[in-house]
């Protein structure tokens, strides 16, 4: 499917969530736990509100998706978009899935999610244009985190905040209440 079919697609099964590979593959994508959603939100409201200060890009949520250079179209939990990138696409473009990588991307690991398949979406994010990417585990208090031009990522346990850098230099996120999840309320 090209781009445009793909796009219909999704839209004539609107109670479905989907992903598109690079070769073309279409991947069910089924919904977040209570758990890893809260945190996924928690992790883009903070992103949105540094995103609405800082006046650069635009801070995009879970349902978003980004058609790749690669031909994917994934889904990020949250992603950065910087005004600059955003100002090369038509008003057409930024209507549907948009054929850009953000700069910035959040994934947060849910209970139906393999490790090794988002270690591999992380690096795709990054094979693609993003130039920082995060990989949130909360239940292990752990953070990957994927750069430009690095080989392996970061792997950071139990920080109290993560600092953005590049693209999202002044980006300072507190991740006590991602740890904490649900169980902290």
């Amino acid at each position: 499917m090209d781009d445009d079919a793909y796009y219909a697609f999704c839209m004539a099964n609107p109670d479905k969530r989907f992903e598109r590979t690079a070769q073309g593959e279409i991947l069910i994508v089924p919904p977040a736990g209570g758990e890893s959603d809260f945190r996924s939100l928690r992790s883009g409201t903070q992103l949105d509100r540094w995103a609405q200060r800082s006046r650069r890009g635009v801070a995009f949520g879970s349902s978003t998706e980004f058609i790749l250079p690669d031909g994917a179209a994934l889904s990020p939990d949250a992603a950065w978009v910087s005004n600059g990138r955003l100002s090369n696409l038509t008003k057409e473009q930024r209507r549907k899935f948009m054929p850009v990588c953000p700069e910035f991307v959040i994934e947060v690991v849910s209970p139906t999610d393999r490790l090794a398949a988002l270690k591999r979406k992380m690096r795709q994010w990054i094979e693609n244009g993003a130039q920082l990417a995060w990989l949130i585990d909360g239940d292990r208090q752990t953070a990957h985190i994927y750069r430009a031009g690095q080989g392996e990522p970061e792997v950071v346990k139990g920080a109290k905040k993560l600092h953005g850098e590049g693209a999202v230099a002044g980006l300072t996120m507190n991740m006590r209440s991602i740890w904490a999840g649900l169980s902290d309320l």
